[in-house]
């Protein structure tokens, strides 16, 4: 099959082979016929070493389609049902499950150490444990999430991370207030789905903060009330706050450097919520007289901060009332066979997500 392979690590290119097999088929296992994945910045940061992963690797993680065939023992998903990709799968067992912080269990991490696919040179992973950008995938059977007929493939692809991710961001993590002041810094799929969130829970103000303008004309369709360059933001803190900082502000970029900028736009009191994946070299410094005094909170958010099912199905009953704008999100649509201009589009700012058919 064909399928889209970054060999090392630091490498800007994938090349597409049609040499590909999708292996580890069995017990408790699917295998999926993907019609549509996203490109998710995630994907970069892989290829480029910020994120931990083996390589040679297919990336994608943010994919949806059809199941072929189920291993034994598989009883949710049948051959035929339509399932959007988790890459993150809960298994309901461990500390955190039990908790009911199902985003944090680590099942899903202990399959990205085994190759998902093998070409005749040798072994290829799939990125978090998937590598959506394949005609076949295979995964656990936790992986393979059903969804109903109605709802699109592409539309499904984007609920597999990027909306789940800004949407739960504000409305799991944050829960934003109504009526509060809202920034948000980095508007890409994830950074515009934080805003829709922040409508949807009644925020006065949402200031979109994006060095590109494309996007930022973007935030202002999906409900941000404004929207900024980086510099241009100690401007809006004043006009929106009076300068005394935002009730939420939301780093979406992965960066020491914007949450740093995001902690200083953080009213007193207030709450900075990081939702941005970055490197483990990269690390944000805050002196102890500062977190003392400010009472600022810092709430990390993965992947939106909640049951990642109960998301799926909320993100889904929104879209179908029309409260959210899913279809909006996705500006360029590409064939797998044209992948690198996707990725092309994702470095320059200039897609919100992009949607590769497969």
């Amino acid at each position: 099959m064909r399928a889209a392979v970054l060999h090392e690590i630091g490498q800007d290119k994938l090349e597409v082979l049609d040499d590909v097999e999708a292996v580890g088929f069995g017990p408790g296992r699917v295998r999926i016929r993907v019609r549509a994945t996203g490109l998710c910045h995630s994907d970069l940061s892989a290829m480029g070493g910020v994120l931990p992963q083996p390589a040679p690797f297919v990336p994608g993680h943010e994919g949806a389609g059809e199941v072929l065939e189920v291993g034994e023992g598989v009883t949710r998903v049948k051959p035929g049902d339509r399932v959007v990709v988790c890459w993150l799968p809960a298994c309901g067992a461990c500390p955190a499950c039990r908790r009911g912080q199902t985003e944090l269990c680590l099942a899903g991490f202990m399959n990205a150490g085994t190759p998902n696919f093998r070409r005749p040179g040798g072994d290829v992973f799939g990125f978090a444990g998937t590598g959506t950008f394949a005609e076949e995938v295979v995964v656990d059977a936790g992986c393979a999430v059903p969804i109903p007929d109605d709802v699109p493939f592409d539309i499904a692809a984007l609920i597999g991370c990027g909306v789940t991710t800004g949407l739960g961001a504000a409305l799991n993590t944050a829960d934003v207030a109504a009526g509060s002041s809202v920034a948000v810094i980095g508007c890409g799929g994830v950074g515009i789905s934080a805003v829709q969130g922040a409508r949807l829970k009644g925020a006065a103000e949402i200031v979109a903060v994006d060095p590109v303008s494309s996007r930022r004309e973007s935030a202002l369709r999906f409900g941000a009330t404004r929207a900024v360059s980086p510099e241009e933001l100690p401007g809006a803190k004043q006009e929106v706050t009076g300068g005394e900082g935002f009730d939420y502000v939301f780093e979406v970029v992965g960066r020491s450097a914007t949450a740093r900028t995001a902690y200083e736009n953080t009213r007193r009191g207030g709450t900075l919520v990081v939702v941005g994946a970055g490197a483990m070299d990269d690390h944000l410094q805050l002196n102890m007289f500062e977190l003392f005094f400010d009472e600022k909170r810092i709430l990390p958010s993965m992947y939106g901060g909640g049951d990642v099912l109960t998301s799926y199905e909320r993100t889904i009953a929104l879209w179908r009332a029309g409260r959210i704008d899913l279809a909006g999100l996705i500006t360029h649509r590409v064939p797998l066979a044209d992948v690198n201009e996707a990725l092309d589009q994702m470095r320059t700012g200039t897609a919100l997500r992009t949607c590769i058919e497969i």
